[in-house]
């Protein structure tokens, strides 16, 4: 059977037989067109198919050679890879702007697309290909074991991520590969359902004490009762070259958080989320003196301790690093009983779950966790907020106290 002919068609031998191939002319590569050849397997058996992705290609090329695209990314030749590294390195990217607590997932995720399927071309990729990889990303680490769905769908969210960037470069394949993607629909997470109980919390701070760790217990308490956000309680390490201040410097980072000038002498607990600081800047308010395990943990430390970072590890005398907390967290939990399905970050939801449950106006609630909330009564001054919170506390404690 004759082969079909195509601008920029060539024909490989293989053992399975002749695999179609585009290959940029010469004049182009000498004057750094950036895909060299793309492998056309997909359609060796459709010739149509074929003769239109290669007069594609050779159109593109052409018009690259004739000026009327725009130059290049320098290091993009086609692959994921590259792609991945342009993202990652572009001063212009959605990358650079991302803070560290949301950095450090991306470049996991990056690491993992580039040893996975870096070396994949980009204009030979197709929807089923991506089915593919969300199957394997989400099989589960043991025989029986649960799908990782949470780490498949971001792994897909940073691939579609720097493919928008591709596509916003104009790079070769990105918009056609997106385009097939996006329109995919995988098999997402079930939301979370954890929420610790007091019980479960009193426990924690129990072994958290027996560890030595009592600092531990007061995040602990404040993250519950307060319905604080982890960051907002024992603060972030961040790379020196992040252009917020901070007076706390080890090697290559610095510390960002709450120190003990946030608790004022009412022992009011005030601070803006990192969450919001740069959206709705809700504040986050806390009467600690409605918050009887607060209290307990407060009540255990000297006037010497109450200066500095609200929150430091007991061994360095600096704040905990993030994945420090986690396994001490996951250490208590065990001691306690604590099912191992529940993280350290459910603690807020389950003072708030606790909130509801006790009864606490839903819009008092929202304040207490400084929610945005589109409704005008959202947008509150500082005191409305105190009250909420002391109002959502003092149901608590009556609901502890019909429960116990």
């Amino acid at each position: 059977m004759e082969k079909p002919q195509a601008p920029g068609l060539r024909w490989r031998a293989a053992k399975g037989g002749d695999v179609p191939l585009w290959r940029a002319s010469k004049a182009a590569i000498v004057a750094g067109y950036p895909v060299k050849s793309a492998n056309l397997s997909l359609f060796a058996h459709d010739v149509r198919l074929l003769t239109q992705r290669c007069e594609r290609l050779q159109a593109e090329m052409n018009e690259w050679v004739s000026g009327r695209r725009d130059t290049p990314v320098k290091g993009f030749d086609g692959t994921v890879r590259s792609l991945i590294e342009i993202y990652q390195r572009d001063p212009e990217s959605s990358y650079q702007r991302l803070k560290p607590s949301s950095r450090h997932p991306y470049e996991v995720y990056c690491r993992l697309l580039i040893m996975e399927i870096g070396a994949r071309r980009i204009d030979a990729c197709n929807g089923v290909d991506a089915i593919r990889w969300y199957k394997a990303w989400s099989a589960p680490t043991v025989p029986n074991g649960r799908p990782r769905l949470a780490a498949a769908r971001m792994t897909m969210i940073v691939l579609k991520t720097a493919l928008s960037w591709g596509k916003a470069l104009r790079l070769p394949g990105c918009p056609e590969f997106m385009a097939t993607i996006e329109d995919l629909r995988f098999q997402a997470p079930a939301p979370r359902q954890e929420a610790p109980t007091a019980a479960d919390i009193e426990g924690a701070r129990v072994k958290a004490h027996q560890l030595g760790h009592a600092p531990a217990a007061l995040a602990y308490a404040l993250q519950f009762e307060g319905a604080v956000r982890q960051w907002d309680v024992i603060g972030q390490w961040i790379p020196l070259d992040d252009p917020r201040p901070s007076a706390i410097i080890d090697g290559r980072f610095k510390w960002i958080g709450p120190t003990w000038s946030a608790i004022d002498e009412q022992m009011v607990f005030r601070a803006i989320p990192t969450k919001t600081e740069k959206s709705s800047r809700a504040h986050i308010v806390v009467d600690l003196q409605s918050c009887p395990m607060v209290m307990e943990e407060m009540a255990r430390l000297s006037p010497e301790d109450r200066h500095g970072p609200l929150i430091v590890n007991p061994r360095t005398r600096l704040p905990y690093r993030q994945w420090y907390f986690r396994d001490l967290w996951r250490r208590c939990a065990d001691a306690a009983g604590i099912d191992r399905a529940v993280w350290n970050r459910d603690l807020r939801a389950g003072g708030i779950t606790e909130a509801r449950q006790a009864g606490a106006p839903t819009d008092d609630v929202a304040k207490l966790a400084s929610h945005a909330n589109k409704r005008t009564t959202a947008r509150v001054y500082d005191r409305d907020t105190l009250e909420a919170a002391r109002r959502v506390a003092a149901a608590r404690r009556q609901y502890r106290g019909r429960e116990g």
